[in-house]
């Protein structure tokens, strides 16, 4: 049973929580209850997600994971990305958490991370790690918010 007042963990509005109503929960969804996220519906998020990254940016995995609805999933954002799940997208924008270009699994060459990288003009150190002050995307509400409308206009 709900209660009259509860929080919800609302991820893509970039709050910690928000106080709604239970009425305002069922308006979310129809019936009262958080959306479960499929797997194929995610890696699509992920796509449209990764998409967004600006040229001459790098995101992290969990970026993209907490950006997609599901902050603790940053590893099937790297799956995704190396299977091919979240169709064409420039899956070289996307680094681990300290920078580093981890993603050579999913290139066809170990250095072509780095080259398509450098050609946007984002610096890579020689041990392979992106400044993330300096070329590490920094998305806002409103990039959060426009994610949110497109997944929910998608129906995912």
């Amino acid at each position: 049973m709900l209660h009259d007042t509860i929080y919800i963990y609302f991820l893509w509005a970039g709050f910690r929580y928000i106080e709604m109503d239970s009425e305002k929960i069922s308006e979310i969804n129809g019936h009262g209850c958080c959306r479960r996220i499929r797997k194929m519906d995610f890696y699509k998020r992920v796509g449209i997600t990764v998409r967004t990254v600006p040229e001459g940016k790098v995101a992290t995995y969990g970026q993209i994971a907490l950006l997609c609805g599901k902050p603790k999933n940053a590893r099937q954002v790297g799956y995704a990305l190396n299977r091919g799940l979240a169709g064409e997208v420039p899956a070289h924008r996307v680094v681990n958490s300290q920078g580093y270009l981890t993603g050579a699994a999913s290139f066809e060459h170990p250095d072509l991370q780095r080259m398509l990288l450098e050609e946007e003009e984002v610096l890579v150190s020689a041990e392979g790690r992106v400044d993330m002050k300096r070329d590490g995307w920094k998305n806002t509400l409103e990039d959060a918010l426009r994610l949110k409308e497109i997944f929910e206009r998608e129906g995912i």
